[in-house]
């Protein structure tokens, strides 16, 4: 008798370093545990700097941090054309020492399937991990469309028509699937990010962190353009100066390209004392940090992009038991339900409002949290996850005919499977 080979799948990921991608990072450690073998693609940054190193039985093999684009075609040509230079030859690199099965490919940008196209030829199938609508996410960053906007969603119609399966991190993200993607319903699987609860879990924090404020405000997560930090600052003025809350303080956790410029407003309008950025935690840091807040934040303006999207710090926020404000985005109501108040869409002056709800009254804060809590424990945590990214590969190797086999082709010559 033979032994079954073991089935390989490689996961690329263009915009985070692994393991600081928390989604990735689950899903790998995971797939690992289920008996799979897992190499991973990513870029450098953030004190990820190894060129290779396997951690939790992952194989990672890291590219040079790349220049981020913020505007401009250019810029990113710029970044994405060095992104699948290296998506190439690393993919070569594991390709000789193992061949894999399965590319899985987490978005931004749409252009990982062109990899997965190329070792098409050689049986290797195209799962794609939708993370991000791109043209949406294009929208939302420049507030306009163009000639960039339509390439994206071509390259969007080609991603979906290039993969077996896709894994959507939510019901809105399936209907994309479906409606635009062109995909069977049967072959797109709602694997959606949380944390794991056997980790993520409450506690007393750092008191040191809380200033001597009464209540404390919290966000985790990117500082960038689309993330409503401009809107949570004009909020927190309102509040501190018009509402008279003034013995609050707000903890900000995270990096992204516009830091310095949320810094810079939060000083023009004397916020300072009321500010602390913490820059990028990790770990038991991360922890520390949110689990001495009181209330969270998730200032996510509503557009086409985060209507639709789930967000992780919303589903952190709730695993520690944390009430929250945000605006009313439709799946912001479908994560949090009754865990969060939800402010008229992109009105700083009402979310300054329902924070103040929220301030004046400690016992619904008690209440809100442990339902979120509830919430995340007995539907939307990590183990209820599991089993759907768990079935989608296994929709994946039945699409492919291969069962427990892999009959692997030379190259040059194909090799033998079923549809895709």
């Amino acid at each position: 008798m033979t032994a079954t080979p073991v089935r390989h799948i490689l996961i690329v990921v263009e915009n985070l370093p692994v393991p600081l991608d928390r989604r990735v990072w689950l899903e790998a450690t995971t797939l690992v545990n289920a008996g799979y073998e897992v190499s991973v693609i990513s870029p450098m940054g953030r004190g990820w700097t190894a060129p290779s190193e396997v951690i939790e039985g992952v194989h990672i093999y890291r590219h040079p941090e790349l220049p981020e684009a913020h505007s401009g075609a250019l810029a990113y040509a710029r970044e994405w054309g060095q992104a699948i230079w290296h998506w190439f030859r690393l993919a070569r690199l594991i390709w000789r020492k193992k061949k894999f099965d399965v590319i899985q490919g987490c978005n931004p940008p749409d252009l990982i399937f062109l990899l997965a196209l190329w070792y098409r030829p050689w049986g290797v199938r195209y799962m794609f991990d939708h993370h991000d609508v791109c043209p949406e996410l294009f929208e939302a960053k420049f507030g306009k469309r163009g000639l960039l906007y339509g390439m994206m969603r071509v390259w969007e119609k080609l991603t979906f028509r290039a993969a077996s399966v896709s894994m959507a991190t939510n019901g809105s993200f399936r209907d994309i699937a479906i409606r635009r993607g062109g995909m069977a319903p049967e072959d797109v699987f709602v694997v959606r990010s949380a944390p794991r609860i056997e980790t993520f879990t409450p506690g007393p924090g750092n008191p040191e962190m809380r200033k001597g404020a009464a209540t404390v405000m919290g966000y985790v997560g990117v500082i960038g353009q689309q993330e409503g930090m401009d809107l949570l600052v004009c909020a927190a003025e309102h509040l501190i100066r018009a509402l008279g809350k003034d013995d609050v303080h707000f903890l900000i956790v995270g990096f992204g390209p516009t830091l310095e410029e949320v810094r810079s407003d939060v000083k023009d309008r004397g916020l300072e004392a009321y500010f602390t950025f913490t820059g990028a935690l990790y770990g038991a840091d991360l922890l520390a940090a949110l689990n001495v807040i009181d209330i969270g934040v998730s200032p996510d303006p509503k557009n086409p992009m985060n209507d639709i999207s789930t967000m992780n710090k919303v589903m952190e926020y709730m695993t520690l038991e944390k009430p929250l404000v945000q605006f009313d985005l439709t799946e912001g109501r479908v994560s949090a339900g009754e865990a969060a108040l939800y402010a008229l869409a992109n009105d700083p002056v009402d979310f300054a409002a329902k924070l103040a709800e929220l301030i004046e009254d400690p016992d619904r804060r008690a209440r809100m949290g442990a339902l979120g809590r509830a919430r995340v424990l007995e539907d939307l945590s990590w183990a209820h996850t599991t089993p759907e990214l768990l079935a989608a590969y296994e929709r994946i190797f039945v699409k492919m005919g291969r069962g427990t086999e892999t009959n692997w082709g030379q190259p040059g010559q194909a090799a033998k499977t079923g549809n895709s």
